[in-house]
Formats: structure tokens, sequence, C-alpha cells
């Protein structure tokens, strides 16, 4: 089971959704990032449950623990482990599935595959686990922000409603301003009532988050293997409910000519930018020094209250179920956080394996 990502900044998670712990080790960090555990808890504290009417009602205070990797507030260049321990667990939801798979999750592979199987909230395989992002995320944020680099997601649909683009600071200053996180405020009031409605249906709703980094100098990445929109789809994809990557215009370059959406290059104020940015800022495999742009496309939550059609696999026939656990009726508002650390982590890491961040020491 593979369980880290990275090559020279590297994240490995590890726990369960209802086992004792859930975290992770950060190793390739350089010594003398100045970092504490507020750090981290601030980024934890955007994607913890039980915060407001469209998450889950499970309550976690998601306090990190840091038990090694720091000394005297400054990296060591040693792993930086970070441990979260659970406190409320509600195994008892979830006996009921023990042989029948929950309609759209991963039950049915991961029995298929391992027989031994944590079925309790997913076990492995729950959104829980992303606390490893996020914590892997808070560091490298932080590293990037050494090189003046900023990242932001935000919520740009919900079910049918979009939010109108809106400019960088701008998105910064509004997603912490309403429970969608969502760059637009108009919008944001809108998508909070579909998410609440579905709630109240026992239903759920999807939508898509968008992340820009900024200041992202250009040549990050490799142009065959290791491209970085490459290694950027490939950490995005791997969250789970994520369905689809787009890199910049995305799967609209097909309705569209070279003459429409190239992205020309000109001087401006004596640096070199292009005039759009429709390539989302990688260009070849490597980035171009434009902001990077990418989106999800996130699943509503397969867990409703609703009845389903299942099966049981120890008598071998079909069978109805309703899930009676803690679920967010849409996973965007929370999953922005993790789509902004995921992207931090590929970053951090090509920052360091194309020399722009020396790997062993910052002072350096």
């Amino acid at each position: 089971m593979s369980n880290s990502i990275g090559e020279k900044f590297r994240i490995t998670s590890f726990g369960a959704s209802h086992g004792p712990a859930v975290g992770a080790i950060v190793d390739g960090c350089p010594a003398n990032l100045e970092l504490t555990a507020e750090d981290i808890q601030k980024e934890l504290d955007k994607r913890k449950p039980g915060t407001s009417g469209v998450t889950t009602p499970r309550k976690e205070a998601d306090e990190i623990q840091i038990l090694s990797g720091i000394f005297e507030g400054k990296t060591d260049g040693t792993p930086i482990t970070g441990v979260i321990f659970n406190k409320n667990q509600h195994s008892k939801d979830y006996s009921m599935f023990k042989n029948t798979p929950r309609p759209s999750h991963g039950d049915y592979g991961w029995m298929m595959k391992y027989g031994n199987y944590d079925y309790n909230g997913g076990g492995r395989g729950s959104g829980r686990i992303t606390i490893g992002h996020v914590i892997g995320g808070a560091i490298a944020k932080k590293l990037l922000k050494t090189q003046n680099i900023e990242i932001v997601s935000h919520v740009v649909q919900i079910g049918d409603i979009k939010a109108k683009p809106q400019d960088f600071n701008t998105i910064k200053e509004n997603i912490e301003k309403n429970p969608v996180r969502c760059g637009d405020a108009d919008a944001a009031g809108e998508m909070e009532e579909l998410i609440l409605s579905k709630k109240e249906e026992g239903d759920s709703v999807g939508g898509i988050v968008e992340t820009i980094a900024v200041n992202v100098p250009a040549g990050l990445g490799e142009p065959v293997f290791d491209r970085l929109d490459g290694d950027l789809a490939r950490i995005l994809m791997n969250i789970g409910a994520v369905k689809g990557v787009e890199i910049g215009l995305g799967f609209d370059v097909a309705a569209h000519t070279g003459s429409e959406i190239n992205d020309a290059y000109q001087i401006d104020d004596g640096k070199v930018t292009t005039k759009t940015n429709n390539s989302g800022g990688i260009v070849g495999g490597m980035s171009n020094g434009m902001p990077i742009v990418s989106r999800i496309a996130v699943k509503p939550t397969p867990s409703i209250s609703k009845c389903q059609d299942s099966i049981d696999l120890e008598k071998m026939e079909n069978k109805k179920i309703e899930i009676k656990g803690r679920h967010d009726p849409c996973i965007c508002p929370r999953v922005t956080v993790v789509a902004e650390s995921s992207t931090a982590i590929i970053l951090a890491d090509h920052m360091i394996r194309s020399g722009f961040i020396h790997p062993s020491n910052l002072e350096f």
C-alpha cells in the first residue's frame, strides 16, 4: 500500500478514521525553518469537522502534537512527525457495513484487495486521512513563504451555482468570511442555501474547487516525466472524492483554436509574462512564472441518509441500506485546504529539486 508522496520533500501519512490517531511524517524539510505547532494548527482548523451547518456534525478538536523535527522553534532537518488523536468516533454507526459495501465508496475494492478491512468510517480510506495532507501542506506553505510563494484554494461551483471570477487578494479575504469558502461573497450565500437544502433532504451535492499559486518561479518541473502539471494532477487526483483535475483552461481547450488561447509572451515592467494565462502557469511540463491555476471536480458525498441499493456479500443477495453516520452534505468547503496543502507539497518538492530551496539548510 502506498502511503507516501514526494521525492525530496516527502509526506507519509498514517492512521485510520476511527483508529487511535491520524497524522503524517514529513521528511526532507530543510533545517532552520521557523515552525511551531500553531503554524500547522491554523491550517488544520480550516478542515476540522463540526464548524458549521455545511460540514459533518462530528466534533473533533484536531489538536496537533509535534513529536519530532523541531528544536528551539526551528526545523532541525530531521523527520517532522505530527499526530492527532481521534476522540469522537462512533464506530457502532458502521457495524452493518462489515459485509455490505456502501455505494460509491471504496469498500468493495478494499474487501477484494486486502480482505482484512477496517470498515469503521471508511478506515484508512476515509476523508479524515487528509489530515496528513494538511500537516504536510502547512509545513510546505511555510517553506514556500520564504520564497514569497502564496497559495489559495476556493470553491468556484456548488451544483449549478457558479462563482464570478475574483482577484487573488479578494479571494483570500472572502473565503474567511463564509462557511463555503467561496471567493465570491454573493455566490457563497446561494451555495450555502443549496448545501443546507440537500442536507435537509438527506442528500448531498458536489462542486468544483480552484487552487491558485502566485510568485512561482519559471523552470519548476521536467519536460517529459516528472512534469509539474503531471505531479500536481497526481496528488490532486489522489484526494478522495476528486473525479477530475484541470490545469488552466483544462477541458475547455477542446472548444478553441490555437489562435484563440495561445499565451503570448510580453515584457511587462522589465519582466517576462504572458498576456493571458490559459495554460494555468505550466507549459511543456514546466512553470512559466505565471500563476499556477488548477481545478478539481469533487463528487457529492456518497454517504447519504436516503435508502440505497447494495448487497450482502456473506449471503450473496441484494440489500437495502441507510447510512446513519455523521457526514458532510458537501465535501467542497473542507477540501479547499486539502487541495491547497497538496499543491504546496508538490511545489515545495519541486522547489528543492530545482535548486530554488537548499535541501539541507535554509541559512546556506
